[in-house]
């Protein structure tokens, strides 16, 4: 693939960049278990994470992720190995995360989100055999009818009971293939680590297309520190952070792309203090930036909770210096809030999984931009093509699809040799959205090329929804839309052909029947029933109806709101 750093151009948001910063700028990369050393050294008693009852030093987080890596290599789980994590925020996912990786393993992000079907599918596609979870909840429960079903050889359980006592601990898996992250990791530090290269491959993030399953993108140690380099290049020049003197919330989950680069991988190779929580809870988010918190960034849905608690605009928010949103749209109207109410300017950017995620940044102080995702980041190229013949690049102004190249750009999708040729054109990876480039070169968003939802900051599917939906006996036609919703940003509507004679269907009745097919973030928030579907002259079922539907539905309420 082309990299940035040699694109000839042009480069028309050079112009919108803060001084000293170039948008040609070529981006270091390294294997990404190194940053955990580097920042021993420089930074090796400040703490790294702070999670419950535990404040861990950078000397003491090496010394973790040594001690994990060498128990990997000990079972055999080195080089060409792949590793899942099936963890939500805890202090295992760092040890395993940075461990395996130090082994010269292969990372595979397992979702606790996500349903026993795909689970499935994920350990199936990645070749993964072994699991690393814990008694949070029921993941260990989980996990284990996994090992029970012959998907995995091998269930690690880290002990959450050892960070101090959480009413979150759940039940604890036993038996014949499952081992306590205790003993697991009881063995000598190895005295050599394998060598790893930055073109190895680090990774298997899973992400769906419109159809079928998830497929794995995969990224190299290069891709995610290429990515960190380009959001350092911007965050020094844009003066958004200082090394090794930042507390940063993490309440975004560490198995989305998002937290992994953009927040954890960021601030562990810049010696930032990382207060994490398992999930989130607003009241949380406010006293902790009350106690000090210097960086937040979550998904929209944190920021309307936390605007919507009762006195927010009266709470001391001024250690705050940084605070941003992603992993979905963000509604204009919440970051004016937010500004009105705190004086706080809210940034985001734009960036996908296959894009490690580095994309594109808002600068500071450009109110002008109204709804702009922002220019994109340094080392980074992107461009709109035409959405009928991909390689023909559309002037400024033009509404085509977005084309993003650079080193953090993904090699491709695991055993989908098809979709990958057919995902880049001339180098560049085709990212599905649609929009403009502006005269200034910041990027505006008008749709998705294809009908993924994303709900909260997740993505959500709306085939895996109805293929699910369809497994019904009473429902003989299903179609699947986003529709907006005041707190998720979109959520999935659900219209619904009966079968003849059928009883009615209620929404709680169908969720009923989906779960354990569906996880929680994919759930129907609506449902109508209708005496037919919409189709296309030829017979297929067409969602364009419903979508337009929604689209009137959306502007007439925007035009009864004084």
């Amino acid at each position: 693939m082309t990299q940035a750093g040699t694109f000839p151009g042009p480069w028309p948001w050079a112009k919108s960049y803060p001084a000293g910063c170039r948008p040609d700028s070529r981006l270091d990369t390294w294997p990404v278990a190194s940053a955990i050393d580097r920042s021993s050294e420089n930074f090796g008693d400040r703490p790294a994470f702070v999670f419950r009852d535990v404040s861990l030093t950078y000397r003491e987080l090496k010394a973790k992720v040594e001690r994990a890596a060498s128990a990997f290599l000990a079972a055999g789980l080195g080089p060409g190995a792949r590793i899942a994590l099936l963890l939500p925020n805890t202090l295992y996912h760092p040890y395993a995360f940075f461990g395996a990786l130090k082994a010269g393993a292969t990372i595979v992000h397992l979702s606790p989100l996500d349903s026993p079907r795909v689970l499935a599918h994920k350990l199936t596609d990645s070749g993964a055999r072994t699991i690393v979870t814990t008694n949070i909840g029921d993941l260990a429960v989980k996990a284990e009818a996994l090992l029970a079903e012959g998907l995995v050889d091998t269930l690690i359980v880290g002990e959450d009971e050892a960070f101090g006592p959480s009413a979150l601990t759940g039940p604890m898996a036993s038996g014949a293939g499952v081992q306590r992250w205790s003993g697991f990791t009881a063995v000598e530090t190895a005295s050599r680590f394998p060598d790893v290269h930055v073109d190895d491959l680090a990774l298997l993030q899973y992400t769906g297309g419109t159809t079928g399953l998830p497929k794995g993108a995969m990224l190299s140690h290069a891709n995610l520190s290429a990515a960190v380099s380009a959001y350092d290049l911007w965050s020094r020049a844009e003066q958004l952070s200082q090394p090794g003197k930042e507390r940063v919330l993490l309440f975004l989950p560490l198995f989305h792309i998002y937290a992994l680069v953009s927040v954890m991988l960021r601030a562990l190779s810049s010696g930032q203090t990382l207060v994490m929580h398992t999930r989130f809870d607003p009241q949380t988010a406010l006293a902790e930036i009350e106690n000090g918190a210097t960086s937040f960034a979550g998904v929209p849905t944190m920021w309307i909770a936390l605007c919507a608690l009762p006195g927010f605009e009266k709470r001391d928010l001024s250690s705050l210096r940084y605070c941003a949103s992603g992993g979905a749209p963000l509604p204009v109207e919440v970051a004016r809030k937010l500004n009105a109410m705190t004086g706080l300017e809210l940034l985001g950017g734009w960036g996908m999984t296959e894009t490690s995620p580095a994309g594109a940044n808002i600068p500071k102080g450009r109110p002008d931009k109204a709804g702009t995702v922002g220019v994109p980041l340094p080392g980074i190229y992107m461009d709109i093509v035409a959405l009928d013949d991909p390689r023909r690049v559309l002037k400024l102004g033009e509404t085509g699809e977005l084309r993003v190249f650079g080193p953090n750009v993904t090699r491709g999708y695991l055993n989908r040799e098809e979709e990958t040729r057919a995902s880049f054109s001339d180098g560049g990876l085709l990212t599905g959205d649609i929009g403009y480039m502006d005269e200034d070169g910041f990027l505006f968003i008008v749709d998705r090329k294809k009908d993924m939802i994303i709900s909260g900051g997740y993505n959500v599917y709306p085939q895996m929804i109805e293929q699910a939906i369809y497994e019904h006996p009473d429902i003989e036609e299903v179609l699947v839309i986003g529709v907006a919703d005041p707190y998720r940003g979109e959520a999935a509507q659900a219209f619904v052909k009966l079968r003849d004679g059928a009883p009615q269907l209620t929404l709680d009745q169908l969720r009923a029947f989906l779960a354990g097919r569906l996880g929680r973030h994919e759930m129907p928030e609506a449902l109508e029933i209708r005496p037919a579907l919409p189709r296309t002259a030829v017979g297929k079922l067409s969602k364009l109806e419903l979508k337009q539907e929604e689209a009137a539905r959306r502007a007439a309420a925007a035009s009864n709101t004084p």
